[in-house]
């Protein structure tokens, strides 16, 4: 295994408030505070990323972004963030949407699937081979953009038709 060598990263200087208050995190019962206190008090001793890493067994790299987040957004570091993404990219825009909506209006075996049957996995592969989307996503992504349209999957499951010409007669007799 090929080990890179990285500068040192050391906190900045850390005021006696600061110090106080990372101190004080020692005893806090949140555990993700805990160890960041743990992390910057330790690298203000001057001990390296790898070694606080081992002592505290977790990964050099998270040692390095806390100290870095600490060293950008000061004592705010110590609290959690979002984990939500910024930006969200629809996979599917208003007009593909749209043409999602019509391929699930009609069976799957128009499009040489051995089912009558959508599902969402089903769904998400036919829509990337008809070129709705570039790359194949999930079942997820179809239901959230059926969603985004106002439509619920089990609703849309129910869209499967018949060619044969007494299906809405005979459906209607074995959903009543």
């Amino acid at each position: 295994m090929l080990s890179i060598m990285r500068a040192p990263l050391y906190v900045r200087p850390v005021t006696d408030a600061e110090r106080e208050q990372l101190t004080a995190g020692l005893r806090s019962s949140d555990a993700f505070i805990l160890r960041r206190c743990q992390i910057l008090l330790a690298s203000a001793r001057g001990e390296r990323a790898s070694q606080i890493a081992r002592q505290l067994g977790c990964d050099d790299e998270t040692v390095r972004r806390v100290i870095a987040a600490f060293n950008s957004r000061g004592m705010a570091a110590l609290h959690k963030g979002s984990s939500r993404p910024q930006r969200i990219h629809a996979a599917f825009d208003l007009a593909r949407g749209e043409q999602l909506r019509a391929l699930l209006h009609q069976s799957p075996r128009t499009f040489g699937k051995p089912t009558s049957v959508w599902t969402l996995a089903l769904a998400a592969e036919v829509s990337c081979a008809e070129g709705l989307t570039p790359t194949r996503v999930s079942g997820e992504t179809i239901r959230a953009t059926l969603e985004r349209l106002g439509v619920r999957w089990q609703r849309a499951k129910q869209w499967i038709t018949s060619p044969d010409p007494a299906y809405a007669r005979k459906k209607a007799r074995a959903t009543a």
